[in-house]
């Protein structure tokens, strides 16, 4: 009895340490990747920027003149008029090395501060489509978020409340145009908004 146990602990201490050495031997693996991507990426020159989805805000559908003298409602204003005129991006879902090699290392700084004022419009897009739809301005809040949505958005609260109002105003088939956009994602959040997305579709049912 002894010899038996002995040996299912011989054979388990072999088992894990030759998973502990696949292990070890795919992260050295996908660290030396990771460095070579990163040498040819500096190494890249700078190419064009023509081919940039650049985002326009198309302030004529934005509410801009409701709830002003709602202090947090104006800082969502003031912010989206200050990205009104900035490139705006998004490059949600490539890393700084993926951007190097497709666009050249000196362009680096450039394309961050593109990908930094599209992050902070679809946070302030959708923190204010939350305000406007606490303040009962629904419509206005769901023309922000189909906005954002039609940008590429992860944010997943901005589904959520696009969905609860779709509901609510008695249009839940436009959920189902929700679904395309949710599963081109390339971020880590698309797999959580496409199972929100059929957790609905199956509450429906």
């Amino acid at each position: 009895m002894n010899l038996l146990i002995i040996a299912s602990t011989l054979i388990l201490a072999a088992a894990i340490a030759m998973a502990s050495s696949k292990s070890q031997k795919n992260a050295a693996a996908a660290e030396q990747e990771y460095w070579k991507r990163e040498r040819a990426a500096n190494n890249t020159r700078r190419k064009p920027l023509d081919d940039l989805n650049y985002i326009k805000l198309p302030l004529e559908i934005f509410p801009m003149e409701l709830l002003q003298d709602v202090p947090r409602i104006e800082d969502y204003r003031q912010i989206i008029l200050s990205l009104k005129d900035q490139p705006v991006v998004n490059f949600t879902g490539l890393s700084n090395t993926d951007l190097k090699l497709r666009y050249g290392a000196p362009n680096i700084n450039l394309l961050t501060t593109y990908d930094q004022n599209y992050t902070l419009l679809a946070r302030t897009l959708q923190q204010w489509a939350q305000a406007l739809y606490d303040n009962g301005f629904s419509n206005e809040a769901c023309q922000l978020l189909e906005f954002a949505v039609s940008t590429g958005t992860d944010v997943s609260a901005t589904y959520r409340l696009l969905i609860r109002i779709y509901q609510e105003n008695g249009t839940p088939e436009k959920i189902d145009a929700l679904y395309p956009v949710a599963e081109s994602l390339t971020s880590a959040m698309q797999k959580p908004i496409v199972r929100m997305l059929e957790e609905v579709r199956q509450s429906s049912d």
